[in-house]
């Protein structure tokens, strides 16, 4: 990793979640101050646990939907790392009007408050989810599609409104379109636990996990650790990376099915009889999209964000952390 924040005062929005709470504790290792900004809606307190003793953390439990709470976390912030947000598209799906109001309105709270405590760069997270059905292969950021869930439209708009802040106010805006990102501490329960945890965790119980579909549906597993790249290379990118949003992922694909069975051989290391696991394959989710992989050149010239840790890699790591965490 290249570039570092360092010595910088930075707020993390859903800092309690999985992608926030990594984030914090890799700011905290690299002598920032760090304010965490979480209702605890998807975040959970042990993530942030282990940080409340830090001096260099400040911890603001508030709602994004609440402009009060987002003007109180922006308070003395150089930068915004914003990860807040309702995720899951099948959520979205089921209930469009709260994914709404807390990635759309959330998300203007957040842009308004930083462009009035003079904010010098917001960073947010975006989602691959925006290419919709665009058929094409890999990703190319200016080449979208119909866009096939609540959720996607959310992600949509923030990158809309975050632009048009950059137009009107001058504001330093960056957004990181992610692409499947799993590691440590993301969460397997719910009926919205995104796919990795969920078969780790069906597994370890002995369990066959469910397939949406017929298993070939790809997509491009990003580790979370060059998603912590990433929003660094993107706070301290130059003015020729502003205003722009990025695919931020490995830039290799697996299908479905595929991913069960690297996982099922990795577990059997710790427990030989989850060898014998077999997929369960059910119906396809409605609004999930067929096929994802990214073209990740135009973040590597403009943001110089070069991820660094494989699938492989990063399966390896994931499975070894939920086996302590989750057996």
């Amino acid at each position: 990793m290249d570039k570092l924040l360092k010595n910088t005062r930075v707020l993390v929005t859903g800092g309690a979640g999985f992608i926030g709470s990594n984030l914090v504790e890799a700011l905290l290792q690299q002598d920032n101050e760090v304010v965490c900004l979480d209702n605890f809606a998807t975040g959970k307190r042990q993530n942030i646990q282990p940080f409340l003793s830090n001096p260099a953390f400040t911890f603001v439990e508030g709602d994004i939907r609440n402009p009060d709470d987002c003007q109180k976390a922006v308070n003395g912030v150089t930068v915004v790392l914003h990860q807040a947000a309702l995720g899951s598209v099948p959520r979205s799906v089921k209930d469009p009007a709260t994914t709404n109001t807390v990635n759309i309105d959330g998300f203007l709270n957040m842009l308004v408050a930083s462009r009035d405590a003079g904010v010098k760069r917001f960073v947010y997270a975006s989602s691959s989810s925006v290419y919709g059905d665009h058929p094409g292969l890999p990703k190319i950021e200016e080449e979208t599609g119909n866009l096939l869930s609540p959720y996607a439209v959310t992600k949509k708009v923030n990158e809309l409104y975050a632009n048009v802040f950059a137009g009107l106010y001058g504001m330093e805006v960056v957004g990181l379109r992610y692409f499947n990102v799993f590691g440590k501490r993301q969460d397997p329960e719910g009926q919205y636990a995104a796919v990795i945890p969920r078969f780790i965790k069906s597994m370890i119980a002995g369990q066959r996990p469910e397939i949406f579909g017929d298993g070939t549906q790809s997509r491009d597993f990003t580790f979370v650790e060059n998603v912590i790249h990433a929003n660094q290379v993107a706070a301290l990118a130059g003015p020729e990376a502003l205003s722009k949003a990025y695919n931020i992922a490995f830039g290799e694909r697996i299908t479905l099915s595929e991913l069960f069975y690297i996982l099922r051989e990795n577990l059997a290391a710790f427990n030989p009889d989850i060898a014998s696991l077999e997929p369960h394959y059910v119906a396809e989710r409605p609004g999930d999209i067929k096929h994802s992989l990214a073209n990740i050149d135009k973040a590597r010239t403009l943001l110089h964000y070069n991820p660094a840790i494989s699938v492989h890699e990063g399966l390896k790591k994931a499975i070894a952390w939920y086996w302590e965490n989750l057996k």
